[in-house]
């Protein structure tokens, strides 16, 4: 999932990685990256309560990143994020699954929790699971931070070390308007996930090794 700035060339940021103290920080910038994002808008549909959900919706990848000693990116005040798991590792338990679960009942429900639900399971029906690869759960930049390519530098310079472990990566988009910034990068687009009629599809992407 990739909410990045608006800019069309790529800057050179400082990264670094997260710790634990950044975890609000992390949270609300990817609260506001994806208030407007194509799926988790319709996921997500009441806009004036969106806020306060993603608050606590995003806050479960945030800890289970940091609990799953996952690679956590980030700019120095985290104007940009970037969370991966590493190859082998393991994105969300058992546990967290079922965290999200029921919060997609207590914060969503009905009908419509169950369609959310539904693209969920495509997300892992279509996650590779036979190659190690990293996997960039979510990257994100702050609404303050758009149009500055911070969200492509910090990618640029993830994908930097990970092409000196000679190892390939995974994502999904869920914005087609970000699909040419990934392709940039070295992205290909593999398959899609339906989300919902008039609602662009989730386009999977994988990048091989450098």
């Amino acid at each position: 999932m990739f909410s990045p700035g608006r800019a069309d060339t790529v800057a050179s940021v400082p990264a670094r990685l997260a710790r634990t103290e950044d975890a609000d920080a992390i949270t609300e910038t990817i609260a506001t990256a994806f208030h407007n994002d194509p799926l988790w808008s319709w996921a997500f549909a009441d806009a004036t309560r969106r806020p306060a959900q993603f608050r606590i919706w995003w806050r479960v990848f945030v800890d289970a990143a940091f609990r799953n000693d996952n690679w956590t990116w980030v700019t120095g005040s985290c104007e940009s994020v970037a969370l991966w798991t590493r190859p082998g590792g393991t994105e969300l338990t058992t546990a967290d699954e079922m965290q999200l679960v029921r919060l997609v009942g207590d914060l969503i429900g009905g009908d419509h929790g169950n369609a959310v639900l539904r693209v969920l399971a495509g997300f892992d029906a279509a996650h590779p699971h036979d190659i190690p690869h990293y996997y960039l759960s979510i990257v994100g930049t702050h609404d303050d931070h758009r149009g500055h390519g911070i969200g492509e530098a910090l990618l640029a310079e993830n994908l930097e070390r990970i092409d000196d472990e000679h190892m390939p990566a995974y994502l999904e988009s869920s914005n087609p308007a970000n699909l040419a910034r990934y392709q940039r990068l070295g992205f290909e687009p593999t398959g899609e996930i339906f989300v919902a009629d008039g609602r662009p599809a989730v386009t999977t992407m994988w990048r091989a090794p450098h």
